[in-house]
């Protein structure tokens, strides 16, 4: 079980970035509101759309920040790595639900494009302006918290606003179409929403795979690697390495490590080497790392 200190680090990141989530679940209320209101008065679908969009994403939020609450529980006797993996799996659930919006939208878009209608309200594009611009700014904020955190579910949140962003201009572009065309352009915003359909189905493909790669362990960037490897033979005793695996456990990582030592030691002494590296691995600032297992080996 890793030190207390290198827990708490784990569990305030994982708070810090469900605050961030929450404040994401705060703004989508109020836009799928001002999303539903424009659309049901502006006459565009896409809008209405658009809202619906942003309930899915109060629901599908709300599971990433459950996960991140479950990710910063300590380990215990039925979960000895901890909770990690509870984050990735809130990914995964999240994509799943743009691949269902996706859908539920490109079916009523399809429908309205077969059935004739009014046109939209030119100030209905003041409202999708507001909106690109809001969604594109979190986006970027919680990118940036992705990357200093290192959250799987945080930055398929990103991408997720991103997403939003991108369909509201897709939206924009169909109704100043139709307001451009007008007589016979009416179902332009309704096209742009089905042509949105494929952004989110896109997107959720990527979100998807990301969140999969977590859960499967797969292999870290190789800087990474590198970058631990430094750490550990800058360790005093520390001949060379062997092995190096890690893993991604939600917003940290768990490392194993093979370190060569002089076969001449002692096992009292051997041991204070491993300590050492694991302590060096864990102290690092630039990295989050909840636990390592040092396996010691003479050097031949």
């Amino acid at each position: 079980m890793p030190p207390p200190d290198t827990h708490a680090r784990t569990m305030q990141r994982a708070h810090d970035s469900a605050r961030l989530v929450l404040r994401g679940i705060a703004l989508n209320a109020v836009l799928a509101v001002v999303k539903l209101v424009g659309g049901i008065f502006g006459h565009t679908y896409a809008l209405i759309a658009d809202a619906a969009e942003s309930m899915l994403d109060i629901l599908s939020s709300t599971l990433v920040w459950a996960g991140f609450h479950v990710a910063a529980r300590p380990p215990d006797e039925d979960h000895p790595y901890g909770h990690g993996k509870a984050e990735p799996l809130a990914g995964m659930a999240v994509s799943l639900f743009i691949f269902a919006m996706a859908g539920w939208v490109g079916w009523h878009a399809v429908h309205e494009i077969i059935t004739p209608h009014q046109g939209p309200a030119w100030w209905t594009l003041l409202v999708l302006a507001g909106v690109i611009a809001t969604k594109a700014a979190l986006s970027r904020k919680m990118g940036t918290a992705s990357e200093e955190v290192g959250s799987t579910a945080l930055g398929i949140e990103a991408l997720h606003h991103w997403s939003d962003a991108l369909t509201s201009a897709a939206a924009f572009a169909g109704i100043s179409i139709a307001l451009w065309g007008g007589k016979g352009w009416e179902t332009s915003d309704d096209w742009a929403a089905l042509f949105a359909c494929v952004i989110i189905a896109f997107n959720g493909v990527g979100m998807f795979l990301k969140a999969l790669g977590d859960v499967m362990d797969t292999a870290l960037p190789k800087n990474f690697e590198n970058e631990v490897r430094a750490l550990a033979l800058a360790v005093p005793g520390v001949k060379a390495l062997d092995k190096v695996r890690m893993r991604k456990s939600g917003l940290s990582h768990l490392v194993d490590i093979q370190v060569r030592v002089d076969g001449d030691l002692s096992v009292r002494e051997g041991h204070a080497i491993a300590h050492a590296v694991k302590d060096a691995l864990l102290a690092s600032a630039q990295h989050a790392i909840d636990d390592v297992t040092v396996h010691i080996e003479p050097m031949r």
